[in-house]
């Protein structure tokens, strides 16, 4: 009955975040002035908007979850997203009861918790 669930994201500079998450290897469908569509695989994937309100974008977190993190960080690293970009922030793993994340705030300060679950 479902086929997707995607979520609604906004930014502060919308151009700089179009590039970032071309960067992160996010394919863009762009489907008008203010609002984009980026994906990862037919299924998976969120809209851009270029719209900031602090409260929504301060408050907003994502959960990607990947097969292999430790190699999607490094990945990510070799990027040098975080010298690209000023407002970038890139943790390191970590490990928790249910599985393991790393953090990545965009230049908007939107959060994404990336990890994986123990099987």
């Amino acid at each position: 009955m479902f086929k997707s669930v995607r979520s609604f994201i906004g930014a502060k500079n919308y151009k700089e975040s179009l590039e970032f998450y071309k960067d992160l290897g996010f394919k863009e469908l762009t489907l008008s002035d203010t609002m984009t569509y980026f994906s990862i695989s037919e299924d998976l994937g969120f809209y851009l908007q270029k719209a900031f309100v602090k409260d929504w974008v301060d408050n907003s977190m994502l959960f990607l979850e990947v097969e292999d993190l430790e190699n999607y960080l490094d990945n990510l690293k070799s990027k040098n997203l975080t010298q690209k970009y000023k407002k970038v922030r890139l943790s390191e793993i970590v490990i928790n009861d249910w599985g393991k994340e790393f953090f990545l705030h965009d230049p908007s300060g939107i959060l994404w918790h990336i990890g994986n679950f123990k099987n």
